[in-house]
């Protein structure tokens, strides 16, 4: 399902030189132009806004170079205009400047996704990027997150269960992984909880777990594990939800393809580390075989849980992988979901919240997040709520009675299922744009895939 990155030119075509230009070093600019280039600007009134882009033309009147507006925005956004912004066809390479270059090359990479191959009509060609202005590195990334947004846009009817498992294999054996992939009645032996929401579809659900290590490790190195949500579509079940609430569903599997980017680029980048991913691939439905609200289920961890709202299945998805996972003694383990409502309110679309029981790793993240600009904002596991979760006739209910703090609360949930000492982290996505600004289009997003892989780069022994 591996796409080539659209920014990308051919080898050999001719590039020529893009300058990244923030509203400050305009007046330095104008002062080192030639006068004639100079006026040209002042009268297109050029002042370094956020993707604007303007040719300077060379002596037979082709363009020899290009200006893109910065504006305030980081490199790895402000770049996102350029493929758009710049001549259809035409190829760059990044030009020094008061930025890193390989944001710049991983901006205008990720500024340059569409999600258009389901389109008839042939669609704008955009500009692109000389290949050997683009680091190995930076390559990776970008097709990383792209995996995870073709995943989050595909629709629903193209991306079930067995599909949203078959592209975690694929990208397992394109590493060499080890993997194991759970289906048919197993699930249900294996992953009760999580078995339950899957039940009311005509898709079955399904798990993949993959085990990977790098080419330079051995048994000994540190062992990070991955467990992603991937409800490939939602209707909340029993407790259904509203029409409008249903339009952007596709999108529950989030989660799980924020993960998989993550493994995938871990992989490719052979980092020093053994890696364990477990993706659920379910689709909550409603028919007569579906989980009821007050239903009671049995989970791996053993504990039994009362299910509150059959529209809370995120974290019964997540419970039983967590539980298993954690038999393994990871030294990170860190699950992602667009799992509450609640943590938008709390926080918006383009803030993760973060929960985490381990000061060290939680600071790990989040001064990632900060630097890549892929930030995180950390909430608290308040053990004043934990009592909400109580029930009368299971060890736990799956939701609070109360209409506050729902993301704490599915948080605390799932902290049941984490043992005391092991170093656990917990991000709830929104996992989607609203709108397209430069270097995040409408659409499915892979957040925190950046910040996630360069805190993970971090883990040693």
């Amino acid at each position: 399902m591996a796409r080539e990155l659209a920014g990308l030119a051919a080898d050999g075509d001719m590039a020529l030189p893009l300058y990244g230009v923030r509203p400050g070093g305009v007046a330095a600019l104008l002062a080192e132009l030639p006068p004639e280039e100079a006026a040209m600007l002042r009268f297109q009134n050029f002042a370094g806004q956020a993707g604007v882009a303007t040719l300077l033309p060379g002596p037979a009147g082709a363009p020899r170079a290009a200006l893109l507006g910065l504006g305030g925005e980081p490199a790895v956004h402000g770049f996102g205009a350029a493929a758009g912004a710049l001549p259809a066809g035409s190829v760059w390479r990044i030009a020094a400047g008061e930025y890193s270059p390989e944001d710049a090359a991983l901006g205008f990479l990720l500024g340059a996704y569409r999600f258009e191959h389901l389109k008839t009509k042939t669609q704008k060609k955009l500009a692109q990027l000389e290949p050997s202005q683009v680091p190995e590195r930076v390559r990776v990334v970008a097709q990383a997150v792209c995996t995870a947004r073709d995943l989050i846009n595909t629709p629903a009817n193209l991306l079930g269960p067995a599909e949203l498992a078959r592209a975690v294999l694929e990208v397992g054996a394109r590493f060499g992984a080890r993997a194991a992939h759970v289906h048919g009645g197993e699930v249900a032996a294996r992953y009760p909880a999580l078995a339950a929401v899957g039940a009311g579809s005509e898709r079955g659900p399904e798990v993949v777990v993959l085990a990977w290590q790098g080419s330079n490790t051995d048994a000994h190195a540190p062992l990070l594990s991955l467990c992603g949500k991937g409800v490939c579509f939602d209707t909340g079940g029993y407790d259904l939800k509203p029409g409008a609430a249903m339009l952007r569903m596709k999108k529950d599997m989030g989660g799980a393809a924020i993960l998989l980017g993550l493994a995938q680029a871990v992989m490719a980048l052979d980092l020093p580390l053994r890696l364990q991913l477990r993706i659920g691939c379910v689709e909550n439905s409603i028919s007569g075989h579906a989980m009821r609200p007050s239903d009671v289920l049995q989970t791996v961890a053993g504990l039994s849980v009362e299910v509150g709202n059959t529209d809370a299945e995120g974290r019964l998805v997540l419970c039983d992988l967590l539980a298993e996972a954690a038999r393994e003694s990871p030294d990170w383990l860190i699950d992602a979901a667009t799992l509450t409502g609640a943590a938008r309110v709390a926080l918006g679309p383009d803030l993760p919240a973060l929960f985490c029981n381990d000061d060290r790793l939680a600071e790990t993240i989040l001064a990632a997040g900060r630097l890549v600009h892929d930030p995180l904002w950390r909430l608290p596991l308040f053990d004043g709520y934990a009592a909400w979760l109580d029930s009368p006739v299971a060890d736990l209910n799956t939701v609070s009675a109360k209409p506050m703090a729902g993301a704490i609360v599915a948080a605390l949930f799932l902290r049941h299922f984490v043992p005391a000492g092991v170093a656990w982290a917990h991000v709830d996505v929104y996992g989607w744009n609203d709108s397209t600004r430069p270097g995040r289009p409408e659409g499915g997003e892979a957040q925190t895939l950046r910040a996630l892989l360069s805190a993970v780069e971090s883990l040693k022994a």
